[in-house]
């Protein structure tokens, strides 16, 4: 009788777990359908609400050309730029102890912790008329602010940890032993990371090299602040986004919302490829390494 007792009540938590694991993923897709999906799909409704040729006609106006090369040219620099000092920093930071290790990490997360908007200020106090360095530059005949070396500023300014932080935990985990293993063998500094640091971390890197670039050419805040809003000269494309929809020009507004979206999913796409690959690459290794022990006598 306990046996038969026993038997439904497995039954029950069995079903009740799948009904559980089947409420939590239908929450999730409306969740997702309502903050993603409508989203989108609202974004290109309105694109193309008075048709193809109004949507290229758009995307074809100088002021679009100009605000879509500008953040494609910010981000061609700020992204290698941010590269280099994210491997820099992140190679640091894991392989080395000094005096100012800790204060390093903590400038390095400073930008998740402020305001964008506070990031373009300060470049504002530092280079702007009035501030620090105004003066001197204005002598000198150097815009910096309402210029497009502020933009790029800024940009730098609130992209330079994504690189660094999908750097960071990956060399603190693979730990010192292959660089130094290498360095006893006669390898030199740069021999050294390009063929044993350099191939281990070459998807975390391009992961943050992803990242990094949607950011910089998804940034609104700082830039808006640094840019003064110059129409064809410092507007990037969010930037010309908010200038269309406040002339309530929707259409216009929306089809180049439409194609920085675009440029969003095809990062998302590239970062969703990768660790699909990556994943793939840890599982084929983890086999191969369960088949060559099993092959051990």
């Amino acid at each position: 009788m306990a046996g038969m007792h026993a038997a439904p009540r497995a039954e029950d938590r069995s079903l009740s777990g799948r009904l559980v694991r089947a409420a939590f993923i239908a929450i999730s897709l409306a969740f997702l359908t309502i903050i993603l999906v409508v989203p989108v799909v609202s974004v290109i409704g309105y694109a193309f609400s008075q048709g193809a040729r109004f949507y290229f006609d758009a995307l074809r106006t100088p002021d679009a050309v100009a605000a879509i090369k500008l953040t494609l040219l910010t981000a061609a620099i700020v992204v290698p730029l941010n590269t280099i000092f994210g491997i820099a920093a992140a190679w640091l930071i894991a392989k080395f102890d000094f005096r100012g290790k800790q204060l390093l990490v903590t400038i390095i997360d400073l930008p998740f912790s402020i305001s964008p908007v506070i990031a373009g200020l300060v470049f504002v106090l530092l280079f702007g008329a009035q501030g620090w360095m105004g003066p001197w530059l204005q002598e000198r005949n150097i815009s910096i602010v309402f210029a497009f070396p502020g933009i790029v500023l800024a940009t730098l300014l609130v992209t330079f940890p994504y690189v660094a932080r999908e750097l960071i935990p990956i060399m603190q985990m693979q730990g010192r032993e292959p660089e130094e293993a290498a360095v006893s063998l006669g390898a030199g500094g740069w021999t050294t990371f390009v063929r044993v640091t350099l191939p281990s971390i070459r998807w975390a890197l391009l992961y943050g090299i992803i990242l990094c670039n949607a950011r910089a050419m998804g940034e609104f805040g700082a830039v808006a602040v640094v840019s003064g809003h110059i129409r064809g000269s410092t507007t990037t494309m969010p930037l010309h986004v908010e200038i269309l929809y406040n002339e309530y020009d929707l259409t216009g507004a929306f089809a180049v919302a439409s194609l920085l979206m675009l440029l969003a999913l095809v990062t998302m796409g590239a970062k969703t490829m990768i660790e699909l690959y990556g994943s793939h690459r840890r599982r084929s290794a983890a086999t191969l390494a369960a088949q060559t022990l099993g092959r051990e006598p």
